[in-house]
């Protein structure tokens, strides 16, 4: 009797734990795939590719809206997300209606200025992330190397900046 009392106690918990554990996981994967698609648009700010960046900064828009709203651990992780991916999307749309090189990048720094926010305040990265700072223009970004690839200077200024924090690996 305490058996099956015990085994209906689990197979009824599973019902409300698993749904919530594939939701977190869900939040995780996609924010690791928004990740993903800021490192692409910021690589290409990098090396000066301002053709590109206009579809990469389309698809960083896409990947924010397909995070899911219900999966965040609390209240607080959830209003974080909803405000700085606003303005992630708004700044993509911005520069994604640009084709030259500094406009994009004044658009990247609010995009930038977000990524940073949710990364430090969600703890969802699945690989280790570097918040990089450009003394000559005060500004950061995230990388996911270690070595400095500036966006905001690209060509004329690489490997300009230090690595201001390192946020590990969640």
């Amino acid at each position: 009797m305490m058996k099956t009392v015990i085994l209906s106690l689990v197979l009824f918990s599973g019902t409300f734990v698993q749904p919530a554990l594939a939701q977190k996981t869900d939040v995780s994967g996609k924010f690791n795939q928004t990740l993903k698609s800021y490192y692409a648009l910021k690589n290409v700010l990098a090396t000066d590719k301002p053709d590109e960046a206009p579809k990469l900064a389309l698809a960083l828009q896409t990947a924010v809206r397909e995070v899911p709203h219900k999966g965040f651990k609390d209240t607080k992780q959830h209003l974080l997300w909803m405000s700085e991916s606003a303005v992630i999307q708004q700044k993509a749309v911005a520069l994604s209606k640009s084709n030259d090189l500094k406009g994009q990048r004044k658009s990247f720094e609010g995009i930038s200025t977000a990524f940073i926010r949710l990364a430090k305040g969600l703890k969802l990265n699945n690989q280790e992330a570097f918040v990089q700072y450009c003394p000559m223009g005060k500004l950061s970004w995230l990388n996911e190397v270690k070595e400095i690839q500036n966006p905001y200077y690209g060509s004329q200024m690489y490997d300009c900046g230090t690595v201001k924090d390192t946020l590990e690996k969640n």
